[in-house]
Formats: structure tokens, C-alpha cells, sequence
């Protein structure tokens, strides 16, 4: 059988074909679309690209190589696939692996030498462990690894140049102490003017803007004053950058706070702007606690604050005196003057201003803790309970040296959540005799006191039908202004040790979905604090429904449903009980009417109020007879002994009965005859 050559093109072509569809290539139905003239032969370049032109994206398993071209006068160059004819083969390979160091090197324009290093790659397995060793708990430098390199400027060897030069000092004779001085007098040369400039700065107290790093180590203790307050925290890196007001050196920083279940750390940024020559180290608004000539006496007391950070983390009921800080409309913290009671409660704080929450990263065990002692073993209070907590744990005075300045809490008497400075939180000063002077009869007092304190005790031993339902208390103190009704809710919190969280219709908003917020936060907080709850002049929520008034209406709807889930101890005062809706006598535990007071009662408040003075007063018993003859409550009898003092202080006398006659006659009363 004869096969001419145009029969061996043909099924040249048709293999060609064949194996494209193998490999899942496109091909043409027909030899004659894919040629330009049928039967005649193809080059192998011809059949390339023919195979590329019809492959699929993606299709092809190969690697395609493109280079950068050259640049035009913008600096521009374009990606082509032609090889460069002036490349040239890399610097490093099997050969230059078998050096101990490697430095590369680029042309220096300074003046002063040819060359700088640009950076130092480490090859050799005994220089690697030596400086395992030198840049220990060092971030960022891991010495295990194959191809080991540092860049410059060279700051871990400018932090830890005392640690490596006594690596050298006391290294033995052999291959290893060779390796570490051939890098010591790379560096040595290197970092001379660097290291020149270190000791020069240290030894004068001064730094300038440029070689402002060189003096922050990371694992450093910073200390800052932020607000007038000081501070330490752990540097973790810094570097230069550009901000909105200029040219500045940031410090990421280090602290430990408490996150409202457990301790952590937090990361805060500090940035130290630029200035022209030289500065004094103490005058930085951020310096190392250990260039600080004031050092041990500021760790000291750092220490004594981180302690009581410790002590205060859960919840506390305080006393407050002092700036805090609280949030503006822009969200940010702004000082407040704050005085009072406070509750330090982080948790409750996260609860409620999620948006405001302090997140934290888990502690490491052997910088920031340490285990205690059986017998030392902390209870929580962030749960408001006695329980233990979840492990016996304690800081360590590193840890307390690093502890935040403020705690997050709720004053009382301002209503807002605020930020706190540990070192204006002190103890309550509680008035023990406030009870014993409420002008009630003793079976009646005593009977409330213990019914508050049988409530405290077994809060959640009761439940309703439906659970969470009708645990708390609620008592009604009836009856007209001034006669005790709120000193009664005051005096039981106070003798109890208890907050007392006073509250008025005003507090909720006049919108139902605003009171319904609000009325639910706060007996929230409350009831999670133990606190007494007091509503004041609540005749708003109180007063029957009628079918003209709709928005009142909803107003006791949702008072009504929000107290049935109210798990504290709620007072109620009100003027007028008579006109109270029905629903709430089945809510009411215990109702209190207080009747108008009579001679003997408005007596014993005249003396009690004098009692309580700590100026001198001449008031006789004929005189606090004669005064008790006069038709006044409570509040009233506060009011003109208050303004007679003032009399009598600017006179600089004790307190007479002419000046409470003075105050009477000007309000229009005086002493029956």
C-alpha cells in the first residue's frame, strides 16, 4: 500500500486533533477550518499556538513567566514575556549557604563610607542558639528558623547589646565564638554611632526626636500621665508615622484591666510628636519608668493602686469624691466632678452599654499571675454572690505595676455610668443611727427592718407559678408631705448597708416606650446590686385609669407589668392613695399610712435635726417644747434649722432661739402663746 505525504499530513493533523480532545481541548470539526490551505504541512511553533489559541482559560498545565520591562521617564514599566538579555543569576545559592553570615550591602550617600548593610542573614546553627538566648521573649525574632535575617537599623541588637556582648564575653574558644565575633564586628561598625548616641543620651537625660527608639525596649515599663494621672503599661513596638497634627512616634502599649469576669490585656496607642534638637528624657509625655528619676517611688505607689485595682474588681458598693470621666455627645470621655456613692460594677457596665464594653486578651499565667495559697483564696463579687471564683488566682506585682487607673461604674446620685479613678474611690461612711431616729413606733420599725432584711437574705427562695415572677417585695408609704415617708426607705437602706437607688417619674421620660426602657434597666440594675428601690412621688403610675386619658393609661399598663417580674425591695411614696388604681392593691405587700405629726413627733425631729449638727446650739427643752407647738413637717423643721445655722455661722455664735424666731417670722409662723 503507497501513502503519499499529503496523506501523512492529513493523519498528522488528525492525531493532533485526537489528542487535543483527550486532553479536553477544543478542537475544529475539520482539519480544513484549523489550516489555512488543507494539506498543507504545519510548523510545531504553527501547531502551538493553534493548540493555545483554541484552549480553554485555564486549561493549560504549565507555568507562564512574564518580566518587568523597562522603565519609561515616569517610572513606568510594563509585564513582558521576552527574558531579559542583562539578567543576572541570583547572589545567593548552595555556595553562599555554606557561609556562617551573609551581609548584603548597599551604596551609602552620606559621605562617610561606601557601603551600608542593609541587612545580615545568619546561616550558622551555633550563632542561632546563641542568639535564642539574647533575643529571648524578644517579639518578632525567632531564632529556630532556616534562614534567619535582620534588617536595619538593627533595633534588637541596639535593645539587647549588653545581652550580646556578654554572650561574647564568656563564650568558649571554638567554631561557635568565631561565628559571634565575626557578627559583632559587622554590628560593632555598624551600630557604632547608634549605639555612641544610646550611652551619650543616657548619661544626660537627653533624646532627640530621631533616635527616639532606641531607648524604648520592647517588654519595657512605660510611664505616661494622662489627665494629671500616672501610669505604667508594658511597650510592646513602636514606630514613626505621619497623624492629623504632624509628624510622631506611636507607642503600642500594654495594659490590665479587669473585663468584668476575669483580668486581661488591653492595647492602647500613645503617641510622642516630633520637636527640633534635643529634650530632656523626663519631660517626654512617654518615657521608660526606668530612665525616670523618680522610679522606685513611683513603682511603689503604681504597685499600691494595681492592688487595689485587684481588690475592687466586681462589684462595690464605694464612696466617690473626686474628677471622673464621663462621655459627650461625640462619644468621647470628658472630666466630671463626681461626689457620693458609686457602684463599681464592669459587668453590669458591659450590660448596659455594650457599645462602651472594655474587651480584653487572655492573661499569660507567668508574667501576670500567680496561684495563691489555699487559705488566701478570693471569692468573686462580679456575681453578686459569694461563690468562689473560677480559679485561685491572683496578679502579680508586675501585673499590678501595669493595672489600669480606672474602673467602670454608676454614681448614684448623678444617674449616669461613668469612669472612675481608682485613687477617689474610699469606703462609706454609714450613718448606723439613721433608723433609730425615724419618728415611728418601735414595733413598726421593727417589723419593716425585718421584713427588708428577711427579703435580702432569701431573695430567690420564693418564685411564682411562672418563674421569675412575683420574687420581689413592694411597699407603699402613704400619706401627706414631709412626715417620714422617704427618710423611712433612706433610714432601712442605711442601717441595711445597702444602696438605696432613688427614683422619680421625671428619671423614666414622658413616651411609653421611654419609661418602658428605662423602668426595665433600672430594675434591672437594681435588683442585681440588692439595692432598695425607691420611687418618689409615683401618684403618675399610681392613679386609676379612666377611658379619657389613653397615654396615662398605658403609662400604669406598663408600670403594672414591669413590677410582676421585679425580683428587689421597691418603695413607693405617694400623697394620695385614695385615688390609686385597683391593680396595685394586689401587687402592695406591705401598705404604711403615716398620719400628720403630732406635738411629740415634731419635737423629737427638732431634736434629732439639732443632734446631727456639728455646730454649737444653745436651744433649751422649753425652747424645743414651745417649737413643737408649731403645725410643721418634717422637711420644713430641716429647712428653717438649716437657714438658723447659717444665721448663727455668719454671726460666728452658737445657735440661738432668736434666729429660728428670725426665720419664722420671716415665713410668717411664730410660736403659739
Amino acid at each position: 500500500m503507497t501513502v503519499n505525504a499529503s496523506s501523512d499530513s492529513t493523519a498528522k493533523n488528525v492525531g493532533l486533533v485526537s489528542l487535543k480532545v483527550a486532553n479536553g481541548e477544543k478542537s475544529e470539526s475539520s482539519t480544513e477550518k484549523s489550516t489555512p490551505e488543507a494539506g498543507t504541512p504545519k510548523s510545531e511553533a504553527e501547531e502551538k499556538d493553534l493548540a493555545l489559541k483554541d484552549a480553554p482559560t485555564g486549561s493549560i498545565s504549565d507555568v507562564k513567566s512574564l518580566y518587568q520591562g523597562p522603565e519609561d521617564n515616569q517610572g513606568r514599566a510594563q509585564w513582558v514575556d521576552k527574558y531579559p538579555e542583562d539578567a543576572e543569576e541570583a547572589a545567593e545559592n548552595e555556595e553562599t549557604d555554606k557561609y556562617a553570615l551573609i551581609a548584603r550591602k548597599k551604596k551609602c550617600f552620606d559621605g562617610r563610607r561606601k557601603f551600608d548593610i542593609d541587612s545580615i542573614i545568619v546561616h550558622s546553627p551555633d550563632l542561632k542558639e546563641i542568639l535564642g538566648r539574647v533575643f529571648k521573649s524578644y517579639p518578632g525574632v525567632s531564632c529556630e528558623l532556616h534562614r534567619l535575617i535582620f534588617s536595619a537599623p538593627f533595633e534588637q541588637f541596639v535593645h539587647r547589646w549588653t545581652e550580646f556582648t556578654a554572650e561574647l564575653e564568656s563564650a568558649k574558644p571554638g567554631r561557635a565564638k568565631e561565628h559571634l565575633e565575626l557578627l559583632h564586628s559587622i554590628l560593632k561598625e555598624e551600630l557604632r554611632d547608634t549605639i555612641k548616641a544610646l550611652e551619650d543620651y543616657v548619661v544626660h537625660g537627653i533624646i532627640t526626636y530621631q533616635h527616639l527608639w532606641v531607648i524604648f525596649q520592647p517588654g519595657a515599663v512605660v510611664y505616661i500621665t494622662q489627665g494629671g494621672t500616672p501610669r505604667a503599661m508594658s511597650f510592646c513596638s513602636g514606630h514613626y508615622t505621619k497623624t492629623n497634627c504632624g509628624p510622631c512616634y506611636q507607642l503600642s502599649l500594654e495594659a490590665v484591666g479587669w473585663g468584668g469576669s476575669s483580668f486581661g490585656r488591653s492595647t492602647e496607642y500613645i503617641n510622642i510628636y516630633s520637636w527640633s534638637g534635643t529634650r530632656p528624657i523626663k519631660d517626654l509625655h512617654a518615657l521608660p519608668l526606668s530612665l525616670h528619676p523618680d522610679e522606685e517611688a513611683i513603682r511603689s505607689s503604681l504597685i499600691q493602686r494595681g492592688r487595689k485595682y485587684e481588690s475592687l474588681a466586681g462589684y462595690h458598693f464605694k464612696s466617690y469624691n473626686g474628677v471622673a470621666l464621663s462621655w459627650d455627645s461625640r462619644d468621647k470621655l470628658v472630666p466630671l466632678t463626681v461626689t457620693g456613692r458609686i457602684i463599681i460594677d464592669t459587668q453590669a457596665f458591659g450590660t448596659f452599654n455594650p457599645h462602651r464594653a472594655e474587651t480584653y486578651d487572655e492573661l499569660e499565667e507567668c508574667d501576670y499571675t500567680m496561684s495563691d495559697p489555699p487559705s488566701t483564696k478570693k471569692t468573686a463579687t462580679n456575681d453578686y454572690s459569694n461563690e468562689e471564683m473560677p480559679s485561685n488566682m491572683s496578679l502579680t506585682d508586675f501585673a499590678h505595676l501595669i493595672c489600669k487607673a480606672t474602673l467602670l461604674g454608676y454614681s448614684m446620685k448623678l444617674k449616669k455610668w461613668l469612669c472612675f479613678f481608682i485613687n477617689n474611690i474610699g469606703e462609706i461612711e454609714w450613718n448606723d443611727h439613721a433608723f433609730d431616729t425615724l419618728v415611728l413606733p418601735d414595733d413598726t420599725k421593727d417589723l419593716l427592718h425585718g421584713f427588708v432584711a428577711s427579703q435580702v437574705e432569701s431573695q430567690n427562695s420564693f418564685d411564682d407559678v411562672i418563674q421569675g415572677k412575683g420574687k420581689g417585695i413592694i411597699m407603699l408609704l402613704s400619706g401627706p408631705p414631709g412626715v417620714g415617708k422617704t427618710l423611712t426607705a433612706e433610714s432601712v437602706a442605711e442601717s441595711m448597708h445597702i444602696p438605696l437607688y432613688t427614683m422619680s417619674a421625671g428619671d423614666l421620660g414622658i413616651e411609653p416606650y421611654e419609661v418602658e426602657n428605662a423602668l426595665q434597666d433600672i430594675l434591672e440594675m437594681v435588683a442585681k446590686w440588692k439595692a432598695i428601690l425607691l420611687l418618689d412621688e409615683c401618684d403618675v403610675f399610681l392613679e386609676a385609669r379612666t377611658a379619657n386619658d389613653l397615654e396615662r393609661n398605658r403609662l400604669v399598663s406598663i408600670f403594672l407589668r414591669t413590677l410582676e417580674y421585679y425580683e428587689g425591695i421597691l418603695f413607693l411614696t405617694t400623697n394620695r392613695v385614695s385615688n390609686m388604681d385597683s391593680a396595685f392593691q394586689s401587687r402592695i405587700h406591705i401598705s404604711m399610712a403615716y398620719p400628720n405629726l403630732t406635738a411629740t413627733s415634731r419635737r423629737q425631729i427638732w431634736a434629732n435635726f439639732l443632734n446631727l449638727s456639728s455646730q454649737k446650739s444653745e436651744i433649751s427643752e422649753a425652747d424645743l417644747d414651745s417649737l413643737a407647738e408649731i403645725s410643721l413637717n418634717g422637711r420644713q423643721i430641716k429647712n428653717i434649722l438649716k437657714t438658723s445655722f447659717l444665721i448663727s455661722a455668719r454671726k460666728k455664735m452658737p445657735l440661738k432661739r432668736e434666729f429660728i424666731e428670725t426665720v419664722l417670722a420671716i415665713e410668717g409662723r411664730r410660736p403659739d402663746a
